[in-house]
């Protein structure tokens, strides 16, 4: 145990290494913007190589309908590459939330080509054409806490149980793409409490999700619909914790893990097997054991799972102790 609390400390310590290749603060820009693109594959080639020029990292999903993810790196390096975005078809008004880290929060820089920036397999969905109203951070608390207004959390459940707004519906779903098998089959009972159509007010990470379900509810046939603009992101930045009706941390799909009101970093680590976000509670449990099981899924796995999620860790704290980034580490969900 001795040996694998020391492997395990190297290994933190040569990650934290590997990830600090930039100037303290790091500047994180998570973005996104609906918008026709014709060509992707061409552009991702050509995106590539500017993150690469600028030395920045992260993710970049780009599909026919617009560009999505997060990025980080020195100031200068992630301006320019938001101004080659922003150069783009129809990105001029790109959605961007900034913020920092202590640290480089990924590892290497990913740019893909997808066929949705945000995945809800449902045709026809076009957010540019059908979108619900955008809400301000500002005016966020004034909608929510109307009692006429419907709050439903667009993300994952376990992002939900890290934090959400005070009174929002859990659809408790495992990905976005359950969102709309979700809605049809609670639309009913949601939208026949009161005498007038209801409100409903959605919000997500940074708006992409909240965005798109707005649309979807459109082409189900529901007009009166909001969502927050920039996400709870802009949200945590902007509005003052004395406040906030938000309760908890924000899960981000990157090495933070979870940050909290002004975008400071949370108090949540990521469990590296099944990817789900711990609290300072949750690695006290007797189930927790660094990068093989947590309380959530140790009954999920078998011993041989776990004895091969416990070699994958030692492999990985032994090329971390010798200054490399094991080929089988994955620190972000995203």
């Amino acid at each position: 145990m001795m040996a694998d609390a020391a492997l395990a400390g190297r290994y933190a310590a040569a990650v934290q290494t590997s990830l600090s290749q930039c100037p303290s603060p790091v500047s994180v820009a998570a973005l996104y913007r609906f918008t026709e693109f014709i060509d992707c594959e061409n552009m991702r080639a050509r995106l590539a190589d500017e993150c690469r020029k600028h030395g920045i990292r992260g993710t970049l999903l780009l599909a026919p309908e617009g560009i999505n993810g997060t990025i980080a790196g020195a100031p200068g390096g992630v301006a320019s590459i938001l101004d080659y975005i922003r150069g783009l078809p129809g990105c001029a008004d790109l959605d961007i939330k900034m913020s920092s880290a202590a640290n480089m929060p990924f590892h290497r820089m990913k740019v893909r080509v997808k066929r949705e920036i945000v995945t809800m397999g449902e045709s026809g969905i076009d957010p540019r054409a059908s979108a619900g109203t955008h809400v301000d951070a500002k005016d966020w608390n004034a909608l929510i806490s109307d009692p006429d207004t419907i709050v439903i959390d667009t993300r994952n459940e376990y992002e939900v149980t890290v934090g959400t707004f005070a009174g929002a519906i859990d659809p408790k779903t495992s990905t976005f793409r359950d969102f709309p098998a979700w809605f049809r089959g609670v639309r009913e009972s949601l939208l026949t409490k009161g005498e007038q159509p209801p409100r409903i007010a959605m919000f997500c990470t940074g708006g992409i999700r909240c965005e798109k379900s707005t649309a979807f509810l459109r082409e189900e046939g529901i007009e009166n619909v909001f969502h927050l603009k920039g996400g709870i992101l802009k949200y945590l930045e902007t509005v003052p914790p004395e406040d906030s009706l938000w309760r908890g941390e924000c899960f981000v799909f990157d090495q933070r893990v979870t940050i909290g009101h002004g975008l400071q970093p949370g108090t949540h680590q990521l469990c590296h097997a099944c990817r789900r976000p711990l609290s300072p509670q949750d690695l006290v449990s007797p189930h927790y054991e660094v990068g093989v099981s947590c309380a959530i899924c140790h009954p999920q796995r078998s011993e041989e799972q776990r004895a091969s999620c416990r070699e994958r860790h030692r492999q990985t704290a032994l090329a971390a102790a010798q200054g490399r980034i094991h080929i089988g580490h994955k620190p972000s969900a995203a």
